[in-house]
């Protein structure tokens, strides 16, 4: 009996056998089992907003008269719809920043390539404590080794206090000097500057050069799940003993986009706050196991500028410029400890 049930499984795991190694001639990508979890996420993440907005239109017919009577209403609608899928995979698709890129950046003293052959080179800049490296255009594939190593090397010492021991911030992984900020991600197998987390939705690190479009991706998915919530509602009110299995439907899901909103909403709150602060999640999370975050007092946040000035950082510096931030001095975090007073509020210091 057990030859017989070998007999007949063995041609059937031929058959699915070769029919996935055709598949993966034709996607490539699917051969990776961490891009076929990453596919398979987004996937499910775009089937759920079909679910409960074709739910939605397929149920209430109030919603379609008034479509009919006031078209604007569905169009904004569907327009954020569409906008928040649209920056989602923007955002997924997006580089967080990684320390490998910044310092090919550095040790080839930044050629930047345009569309023409045209080859301009422009040297790196330190203001006020932060090294700002523009990069425009594709960088240019080269070796990393010798003195442009060095280079590297020579700037990331410069953030770092003096006597501080290379292995503090060399990763035992990539084996590259990190800045202050940085961090190797494991599921990415890369450091990323100003590292904040690896998001398993979006498939991807979160950290310097997405950071901004995380939060926008955030903000549109919010404003999203509370108005089709309220849509839920509105039809609920409407149509509450009408059709049972349609009542049961709505609710279920309605129950479940209420505990999505409120998860999103504190999610958005939360990243608002690092922002303004000038913190990352990462940072927040593990301060104490950070080395050079140990000694900071816990209400003083060291690489804050004032308010304004991380919302401008945040909002408006290009994602094609590196910023590596220098650790504060010690008069620095003294300055930052010190409470705030009248004249402090008067003179706009928080900012």
């Amino acid at each position: 009996m057990m030859m017989m049930m070998e007999g007949i499984c063995r041609p059937v795991r031929d058959t699915w056998d070769q029919a996935m190694d055709r598949c993966y001639r034709l996607f490539p990508c699917l051969s990776d089992p961490a891009r076929r979890s990453s596919l398979g996420l987004k996937l499910a993440l775009v089937t759920l907003h079909l679910v409960y907005a074709g739910i939605l239109f397929l149920f209430d017919g109030d919603l379609i008269e008034k479509t009919k009577s006031e078209p604007w209403y569905t169009a904004l609608y569907l327009l954020l719809f569409f906008a928040t899928l649209v920056q989602y995979f923007i955002t997924s698709g997006s580089s967080p920043g990684y320390v490998i890129d910044a310092m090919r950046a550095v040790t080839e003293k930044i050629p930047i390539i345009q569309k023409t052959p045209v080859t301009s080179k422009q040297p790196a800049s330190s203001k006020n404590g932060s090294l700002v490296i523009t990069v425009d255009g594709s960088q240019l594939e080269r070796n990393l080794l010798g003195n442009n190593a060095t280079s590297w090397s020579k700037l990331v010492m410069d953030m770092y206090p003096p006597g501080t021991s290379a292995r503090n911030w060399t990763c035992p992984y990539c084996n590259v000097e990190q800045p202050p900020r940085a961090k190797h991600c494991h599921d990415c197998d890369k450091c990323v500057l100003q590292f904040d987390h690896h998001c398993v939705w979006l498939g991807t690190c979160i950290g310097q050069g997405n950071h901004c479009r995380f939060w926008w991706y955030i903000c549109e998915e919010t404003a999203l799940c509370l108005w089709t919530g309220i849509l839920y509602i509105t039809y609920l009110k409407a149509n509450i003993s009408r059709a049972w299995w349609k009542d049961a439907i709505m609710i279920v899901l309605l129950i479940t986009l209420s505990i999505s909103l409120i998860f999103l909403l504190l999610l958005l709150l939360f990243h608002s706050y690092l922002i303004l602060t000038n913190q990352t999640t990462y940072e927040l999370v593990r301060r104490r196991r950070i080395p050079y975050l140990r000694g900071i007092p816990e209400r003083v946040y060291p690489f804050s500028k004032g308010i304004c000035r991380n919302l401008y950082g945040f909002c408006c510096v290009r994602s094609s410029i590196f910023i590596k931030e220098s650790l504060p001095t010690p008069q620095e975090i003294e300055e930052k400890s010190r409470p705030y007073t009248c004249y402090d509020v008067v003179t706009c210091r928080c900012c």
